[in-house]
């Protein structure tokens, strides 16, 4: 690697979460098997998720993880 290149993380996920039923922080946290602060810091992009929770989560909303999570590069 040529350099040292910075990217991002950023994600839908509120916006699936109004979009299946207005589900709740909580609900969803449930669902992936995660707390509700783990869901609060994702929808917030103080954590980036490991690739098995970012895998449930688009599985949850049964679309492709690209769907969920984009990468942004700040070269």
């Amino acid at each position: 690697m040529a350099g040292k290149e910075r990217a991002d993380l950023t994600n839908q996920i509120r916006r699936f979460r109004f979009e299946h039923n207005e589900m709740t922080q909580q609900a969803l946290a449930t669902q992936v098997g995660v707390t509700r602060q783990t869901i609060i810091a994702l929808e917030s992009g103080k954590y980036s998720p490991s690739l098995i929770l970012a895998l449930r989560i688009a599985k949850t909303f049964d679309v492709p993880v690209e769907k969920i999570f984009q990468l942004v590069d700040e070269s």
